[in-house]
């Protein structure tokens, strides 16, 4: 492809056909009525929730499509299952089809953008009706099926309701996966009845490393939280109201020091005092791993029960990176174990981990996902990777066959600083606006069999320097509209995309970012709330980012 796709001023992310034509604008008022076809309930309901209040319209039901003042929301086979097509018509009608309820679901998404930045807030603030909307017709489909962000919820805890939130920020800009990183080192965040040890320890540390590892400051206030059986039903259920999957990512062997806080004979007891294991309170990767052992698999396949049980989503994430070797190296069990199975080495010990979870998952109806280096020993046929090191172990796992998402941290990691100089706390690679507008998910090398397995991308989002909400949304946006349409749009070669377009259409998005209450980095820098001066980083440009 060598021209941008056509789309109407301010739409973010940029649809692939946009027409206008001539005639009176839909306008919006009390008169207009919503009729929804079978499948489209959901969206409906949406649309009465979310526009309603924003522009002070009822909205009410409709039975008949043909009547005039109606907002038509139909599925149509005819589309792909995500696609949308986005009809504004004579009479003041208004209409939405789509190949499913998700299809119809990012039309209304794009209607509400049509319809102007006062439509995201949460009540009217003008008086008389919405703003008119030209006639025309928008055809849009996503690139990519998995068009992800992950939450790290462990560094720093997020509150439900700040999950929920982040659920409606991800469905404004049209993404469909939440990644939600559960258990790490700094705290397990899922409750986990048949092991209550995991939240009543697990979720709290003492204090919390401020800046980067290698800084002086200590916050020392106890920090943690967790996430009840029912919280987790209800955000799986109001991301799926939102045509959002939740994947769940329990993390081993490796980033299990809070596991083995909680029960300690997780742990390599036989060369380390686990007992004496705490929650850990900085950042890094931590020494303490899993033993590898039958009853440490035992509590993990209970553990992922009642994570299936709450999770219906196809993929589980377990982990399966940063697993320092030396307690297994030191370890008369784990030599032992390695020697019974033939694994040759440490490094097969690990692959033996991933191996089980794999048939295990496989055994229940679910497939596994992981960070790359679960490449190494080899997978079962429906693993999948999400490549992170760079685009190397997406490149290997897609030309072996295996399903990836591409979230590479050169390109796709929010947590790093947004520009050169001053930022709060600044962390790994500079990745600019830009820099995310251009990432390209599949590598140009791939065959189209391999490239066929790119099933998608993601954002990801590590909060150890991310300490509450305001610090999320300023290391997330705006950058996060631009992975958006990365993923969404069928966007040119990264050197051919039209930035300065990108940025006019950002003129129009950041004013729907301040009616939504995101505290957004601006384009300027960051505003005098925003910074923190005197915190350590790791400003080197070119550095390793891991913190």
């Amino acid at each position: 492809m060598t021209a941008n796709p056509p789309h109407p001023p301010g739409l973010v992310p940029a649809p692939a056909h946009a027409e206008t034509g001539e005639g009176p604008a839909f306008t919006p008022d009390r008169q207009t009525a919503l009729y929804a076809g079978p499948g489209t309930e959901p969206t409906a309901q949406w649309l009465r929730t979310v526009l309603g209040p924003a522009l002070g319209l009822p909205l009410p039901p409709s039975t008949d499509a043909a009547a005039p003042d109606t907002v038509v929301l139909r599925v149509d086979p005819a589309l792909a299952p995500e696609a949308y097509r986005l009809s504004v018509l004579a009479g003041q009608r208004a209409e939405i089809r789509g190949g499913s309820g998700a299809g119809v679901f990012w039309g209304a998404q794009t209607l509400r953008q049509l319809l102007g930045p006062d439509a995201f807030r949460r009540s009217r603030i003008r008086p008389g009706t919405a703003p008119g909307i030209a006639r025309g017709t928008v055809r849009d489909a996503p690139r990519f099926g998995w068009r992800g962000l992950l939450l790290d919820v462990c560094r720093h805890f997020m509150p439900k309701d700040d999950v929920l939130r982040y659920l409606d920020l991800m469905a404004a800009h049209k993404l469909n996966v939440l990644h939600l990183h559960l258990t790490d080192d700094q705290g397990w965040r899922i409750e986990i009845r048949r092991h209550p040890r995991l939240t009543e320890v697990g979720s709290w540390r003492a204090r919390t490393k401020y800046g980067h590892r290698a800084s002086p400051l200590w916050d020392e206030t106890p920090h943690g939280g967790y996430y009840t059986q029912d919280d987790i039903r209800e955000i799986v259920a109001y991301a799926a109201d939102r045509y959002i999957t939740v994947v769940p990512e329990i993390d081993l062997p490796g980033h299990s020091q809070a596991a083995i806080a909680a029960y300690p004979g997780l742990g390599n007891s036989d060369v380390v005092d686990t007992a004496s294991v705490e929650v850990w309170d900085t950042w890094g990767v931590t020494p303490n791993v899993l033993a590898p052992s039958d009853a440490v698999l035992g509590f993990y396949e209970e553990v992922l029960e009642e994570v299936l049980a709450l999770f219906p989503s196809e993929f589980v994430h377990i982990g399966g990176d940063e697993c320092p070797k030396d307690q297994w190296r030191a370890s008369p069990a784990a030599q032992a174990r390695i020697k019974e199975l033939g694994l040759g080495d440490e490094d097969g010990l690990q692959s033996w981990f991933i191996r089980h979870f794999d048939r295990w998952l496989t055994a229940r109806g679910r497939r596994l996902i992981g960070w790359d280096e679960i490449l190494e020993g080899g997978l079962a046929e429906g693993a999948a990777v999400s490549s992170w090191r760079g685009m190397g172990g997406g490149i290997a796992a897609a030309e072996a066959g295996h399903d990836v998402v591409m979230c590479p941290e050169q390109h796709v990691y929010l947590d790093h600083r947004q520009a050169a100089g001053e930022e709060p706390m600044p962390i790994g690679y500079v990745r600019t606006l830009e820099d995310v507008y251009r990432f390209e998910p599949v590598p140009p090398s791939l065959s189209p069999e391999a490239a066929a397995h790119v099933i998608g991308t993601q954002a990801n989002v590590w909060t150890e320097v991310m300490q509450n909400r305001a610090r999320v949304d300023y290391q997330v946006f705006p950058r996060l509209a631009a992975f958006a349409e990365v993923a969404w749009s069928a966007l040119p070669a990264p050197h051919e995309r039209d930035f300065a377009a990108f940025e006019r259409r950002m003129a129009d998005h950041y004013a729907r970012l301040d009616a939504l209450g995101v505290d957004y980095r601006p384009p300027g820098g960051p505003r005098p709330w925003q910074r923190r001066p005197g915190i350590l980083g790791r400003p080197v440009e070119g550095a390793p980012p891991e913190i």
